[in-house]
């Protein structure tokens, strides 16, 4: 085990979450009363970096916000998890991003974003961050920030011999294959099936795509199956990862927290399999409880879930 604290470095997306609840999600066409609204700190990237920070590691944010009044909400919100956020970039002439969240009754969810300053993240802020990206012991990207910054941050990383971590959300129609020379590729089953075109809807179904991928480029693949736990091939062998048993609230970050725990305690352990394991019970709570980051368990939290199942 690694004595000394992990340290991650989350390139991506910091976003204000305008959340709405609603006893069924609207279809095409139709007005719905919701239930309530609020505003929570999210965006793909910062909520994985607060989950980095709550399971334990040393955490720098690489990205940027806009000139509105969001800006100073995000930006003291990092700061109040701990995160460094030297390099996040203030951005003029520009609002910062923002996701529109609608989630039901269930904890199923819909999602609205529209980039703003995260799309003004470019290749020149991510070589101006390569030290921190090259002294990490992980780093964690997703693509809700240019594919060329990914790209990059990707490159800078594998060269130091860093361990990279993409979470491919939002798919892409057009996809590099490029961005799947990482160490760990973590879709969830919409992801998987977009990336390689097939069905994703069975543990057989997940296990297909997740050889697949491997064999486009990515050395180990951890799909997500929600309430069916998850499915990781590491190149010789596919694992079934058991769920953990739960009621659901909003699953709209379990995702996140499930990509940053791992991180945390892959750096930690060099074991994939059990940080996987591990990660499942950080997505859990964030799943059963509202709100995208207030929903994310503390290291103490996460292992006494984890080890209720040992």
């Amino acid at each position: 085990m690694n004595a000394s604290v992990p340290r991650i470095t989350v390139v991506g997306s910091i976003n204000m979450d305008l959340v709405i609840r609603c006893d069924v999600l609207p279809v095409p066409g139709e007005t719905v009363l919701a239930q309530s609204s609020s505003e929570v700190c999210g965006g793909k990237g910062a909520n994985q970096a607060v989950a980095a920070a709550r399971t334990g590691g040393q955490v720098q944010m690489v990205g940027r916000v806009g000139d509105d009044a969001f800006a100073g909400t995000l930006r003291e919100n990092l700061q109040g998890e701990g995160i460094d956020d030297s390099h996040v970039l203030s951005t003029n002439d520009i609002a910062s991003g923002v996701a529109i969240v609608a989630v039901e009754d269930t904890g199923q969810n819909a999602i609205m974003v529209v980039a703003g300053s995260n799309g003004r993240v470019s290749v020149a802020d991510i070589q101006a961050a390569s030290d921190a990206i090259s002294s990490s012991d992980a780093v964690l990207l997703q693509l809700e920030v240019p594919t060329t910054v990914v790209i990059e941050a990707a490159r800078i990383a594998r060269q130091s011999g860093v361990r990279v971590i993409l979470d491919p959300a939002p798919a892409p129609v057009d996809w590099p294959e490029e961005l799947l020379d990482v160490d760990l590729l973590c879709p969830n089953e919409s992801e998987a099936a977009a990336l390689v075109g097939l069905p994703v809807d069975s543990i057989e179904e997940a296990e297909t795509a997740a050889r697949i991928l491997h064999k486009k480029g990515a050395k180990n693949v951890v799909v997500t199956l929600g309430d069916r736990g998850s499915l990781l091939y590491d190149g010789l062998a596919a694992h079934r990862i058991e769920p953990f048993s739960i009621c659901p609230v909003d699953t709209t970050a379990a995702g996140d927290a499930f990509a940053g725990s791992l991180a945390v305690r892959w750096a930690e352990t060099g074991d994939l399999l059990e940080s996987v394991r591990f990660a499942g019970a950080a997505g859990a709570i964030a799943a059963s409880r509202e709100g995208a980051q207030p929903g994310m368990g503390t290291r103490k939290e996460i292992e006494n879930l984890w080890r209720s199942k040992q």
